[in-house]
């Protein structure tokens, strides 16, 4: 009885997904494409935070499959991972990549360069970037970085949280003003293992965790709490919050509004849009099983990847922001941390000039209702009034399909 009423009650959800996505001349194409075979290529950086396990997921369950039958396709997944994100820019500019996972500062780049692509939803976010160094390092504090080597991913994100730190902790973003050598390291475990060379570097959360065990130790976060190599002004060892990021626009987040994107490519959207839906089901089936389950069970689904037992992994598991919320959907303070680090990076001069509103809620509007019919499908979780709750630690907003309704912003 039971399997009956579940079958019900699925058919159900598929007859009004086929409904609604028809209304917007997206259903009645899959039916006229019925068992029709696509590839379609992915790019993700199983080496971040939150996306790793997330697509891992949906990969050993082959749900963006499963969900893409149900609208008539016979799809062949071409998994690609990727060292970071610059790549996947280049190889979906040049059309050889249908969806991908980009982090700010490469989002905001491919807006300035006007590539053919729309946000989905988010990838994950509020990745804990740390100030590393090694254990004997007679640096212990933002203030003695000043005339030193500092190596991280430029023009990237963990550069751009560099810059943020040093604007609230010594009052100016760019490291050449403290007499700061920056270095360029190309991969996220390089980083963390503060080469040869370098005095300090900029690294994520589980390329950290796992350089541990070789003699890299934390100064502080961008969350804006100390590491246990800190020795300053504040005290010494970890857990001090560091004033200067109550100053930052973003706090609580920190000092940076660390997000990443799931982008499509415009032709993708545009003649297969039921697949950008089955994706948008399929991760969200992925992010509320995991959301509901052990962090230490879900670490170890990128076991080969992040190398951490699962009481480490389950740190950066508790640290993301979309197993925190338990659902992808993009919304209005998603958008903001696009534009906010465009004003950071202009002023890095990374690129000509800051986006404006229209230029960030452009990569919105084609999605927007695939997200909704997504949402609707999946029961209008969560309700309205979640997204726009300040009792929780990060900057939410009204969702992409409410873009009509977001704030004029400057």
């Amino acid at each position: 009885m039971n399997g009956g009423s579940s079958m019900s009650t699925r058919r159900h959800w598929l007859g009004r997904g086929a409904g609604l996505a028809c209304a917007l001349g997206v259903g009645c194409m899959a039916r006229a494409q019925a068992g029709r075979p696509f590839t379609m290529s992915y790019g993700w950086v199983p080496w971040a935070a939150g996306n790793s396990p997330v697509t891992q997921y949906m990969i050993s369950k082959r749900l963006i499959e499963k969900h893409a039958a149900e609208f008539g396709y016979d799809l062949t997944m071409d998994y690609r991972t990727y060292p970071a994100a610059a790549p996947q820019v280049e190889a979906l500019a040049a059309g050889q990549l249908d969806m991908a996972m980009w982090g700010n500062t490469p989002t905001i780049r491919a807006i300035v360069a006007q590539h053919p692509f729309s946000l989905v939803s988010v990838a994950e976010g509020r990745l804990r970037f740390l100030l590393c160094t090694r254990k004997d390092s007679p640096i212990r504090n933002v203030q003695d970085l000043k005339g030193k080597t500092v190596g991280t991913l430029m023009g990237a994100d963990p550069y751009n949280a560099f810059t943020q730190i040093l604007r609230y902790e010594l009052g100016n973003p760019d490291p050449a003003a403290h007499g700061i050598r920056m270095v360029h390291l190309p991969t996220l475990p390089e980083a963390a293992q503060v080469p040869a060379g370098m005095d300090a570097t900029l690294a994520v959360y589980p390329a950290f965790l796992k350089a541990q065990a070789t003699g890299t130790v934390a100064i502080m976060n961008s969350y804006g709490y100390t590491e246990s190599h800190y020795d300053g002004p504040e005290g010494k060892g970890a857990g001090i919050l560091l004033p200067s990021v109550k100053h930052s626009p973003f706090y609580p987040d920190g000092y940076y509004l660390h997000r990443s994107f799931r982008i499509a490519h415009n032709s993708l959207v545009e003649k297969h849009p039921n697949l950008v839906l089955a994706f948008l089901l399929a991760q969200q089936e992925a992010v509320g099983v995991l959301s509901e389950t052990d962090p230490s069970v879900v670490s170890q689904l990128v076991k080969s990847y992040w190398g951490l037992s699962p009481a480490e992994g389950a740190k950066v598991v508790r640290d993301e922001v979309v197993f925190r919320r338990g659902w992808a959907w993009s919304t209005e303070g998603d958008a903001l941390s696009l534009l906010a680090t465009s004003k950071m990076i202009a002023g890095a001069r990374i690129i000509p000039e800051p986006l404006n509103w229209a230029q960030v809620k452009s990569v919105f509007v084609k999605t927007a209702p695939l997200v909704k019919l997504a949402y609707d499908r999946l029961g209008a979780k969560p309700a309205l009034a979640e997204f726009q709750s300040a009792r929780v630690g990060d900057l939410r907003g009204l969702p992409s399909w409410e873009i009509q309704r977001w704030k004029d912003r400057a």
